[in-house]
């Protein structure tokens, strides 16, 4: 698809080193929009609406609050940048233990990789159980990107059903349905998809196929035992 692509201002710090930009149809009719995909979703269920966003275009946030825990999220394109022109934003590198560093600057993506994920993980949410229904041009839309819409999402991990509603199911602030990564250091529509929380936890920082042999070990020992 050939997007509009005209600048949507905004009044981020960050617009300096990439604009948000419409990703309606060329020669579309009416305001641009940069997320025309979540249109209903932000009106049916906004909470996973803007999770999706949030999820696609920004690093996880920090776990404690501390000097050297780095930021708690920012745009990934950001991350992109080195470090002389990350402390002109604010961000010192060099203060932030290396294990930091490296996790945080492994998350960092391209705006357009990030546009097409979000795209993809709002594909795969209508092909939940019980999503609820978009219209007819948002499902066209999401075809022409990824294909046809077959209610066949499951977990990316363990591969079992995973209802839409888990997204509302939270406890402690946390939803039951995560983002993953089959490679944890890859953030693009190829590499994303949605996962029961407890088994993105125990994939931690494994690729999915490093944690299947994992997997596969512990229960080859087991049946030994």
């Amino acid at each position: 698809m050939k997007y509009c692509g005209k600048s949507i201002p905004s009044r981020s710090k960050y617009d300096k080193i990439q604009p948000r930009k419409c990703h309606l149809p060329e020669n579309h009719k009416g305001k641009c929009e940069e997320f025309p995909f979540l249109k209903d979703l932000t009106k049916s269920h906004k909470r996973v609406s803007d999770k999706i966003k949030r999820d696609s275009t920004m690093t996880t946030g920090a776990a404690w609050k501390s000097d050297d825990a780095g930021p708690n999220r920012i745009l990934r394109w950001v991350m992109l940048l080195n470090d002389e022109e990350l402390l002109k934003y604010g961000i010192d590198i060099s203060a932030l233990k290396p294990q930091v560093v490296s996790k945080i600057k492994e998350k960092g993506a391209d705006y357009d990789s990030c546009i097409q994920v979000a795209i993809k993980l709002t594909w795969l949410a209508y092909q939940m159980p019980g999503a609820p229904d978009c219209s007819q041009a948002i499902k066209e839309y999401l075809i022409e990107h990824f294909g046809e819409l077959k209610n066949e999402t499951v977990c990316s991990i363990c591969l079992d059903n995973l209802p839409f509603d888990l997204f509302h199911s939270a406890q402690r602030g946390k939803a039951n349905i995560e983002t993953c990564h089959l490679n944890p250091r890859i953030h693009n529509s190829e590499n994303v998809g949605f996962a029961h929380r407890e088994c993105n936890i125990a994939q931690g920082n494994k690729t999915l196929e490093e944690f299947y042999e994992w997997i596969a070990g512990i229960l080859d020992r087991a049946n030994k035992s």
